[in-house]
């Protein structure tokens, strides 16, 4: 309930008046069924554009963190990001990359919409980063669609640092089913699974316009040095929002 009063009532009517949205490819979006939307991730905006423009609910997996914070404030955003749609998954154990995929095969399995972040975390600077496998794994063991969904302009309107939002119009681009049926038995695979991912982000790349990076976002969180200076070669197209 609470979802729906967010899309309709308390914040999609302002994000689509202050920042106007230009949604293309609903149509790839199945009316019913499960699907996996994978998308970039420019902005903690991101996950708010895509529900919105989706006529059906989105579940995210989120950092656990968002719901385990004590006190009065995290109980409000507990139940926030409950409301939102979010389910949590714990990204410190050994076994998180596995407990993330248990969770996401159950809602699959309930016929929900799931929305991953191949990159992890948020891009540092505006561009694409390395994907990570969990969305190929989940798509060779389930056979569920792959739809990529690239956000463009989140990353001006609320930036990373001390939060705030502007005024800026953002596209959101849904794409159609990516088909991976020729890797059919092949989950597990390590090489199939970097070739899916690969796929993936290259039509993310395609879609939003981003210059791609061929290392892990957090790589450079972590200060690892010259990771930034590892691009690979290929571009896509100049893409702004209107």
């Amino acid at each position: 309930m609470f979802y729906w009063l967010l899309k309709f009532v308390f914040v999609g009517p302002f994000i689509r008046l202050y920042n106007r949205p230009k949604v293309e490819g609903v149509e790839n979006i199945p009316t019913s069924g499960p699907a996996i939307l994978v998308g970039n991730h420019l902005s903690i905006a991101d996950w708010l554009f895509a529900p919105l423009s989706s006529p059906r609910r989105i579940t995210y997996l989120a950092k656990s963190e968002y719901f385990t914070t004590p006190g009065f404030r995290g109980f409000l955003q507990k139940a926030f990001y409950a409301g939102a749609g979010q389910v949590p998954i714990d990204r410190s154990g050994a076994d998180a990359a596995s407990s993330a995929l248990n969770t996401a095969t159950r809602l699959l399995d309930e016929g929900k919409l799931v929305g991953l972040f191949p990159e992890g975390t948020r891009s540092p600077d505006g561009r694409l980063y390395k994907g990570k496998t969990g969305a190929a794994r989940l798509a060779l063991s389930t056979g569920i669609p792959v739809i990529p969904v690239a956000v463009i302009g989140t990353d001006v309107i609320c930036p990373p640092g001390p939060f705030k939002w502007r005024r800026h119009r953002v596209q959101v681009k849904y794409g159609k089913p990516l088909d991976f049926s020729r890797f059919e038995g092949m989950a597990g695979n390590r090489w199939v699974e970097r070739t899916v991912t690969d796929e993936i982000m290259y039509e993310l790349m395609r879609m939003s316009g981003q210059e791609y990076v061929d290392v892990y976002a957090a790589s450079l969180k972590k200060n690892v040095p010259a990771a930034a200076d590892t691009v690979r070669d290929f571009r896509a197209p100049e893409s702004k929002a209107g």
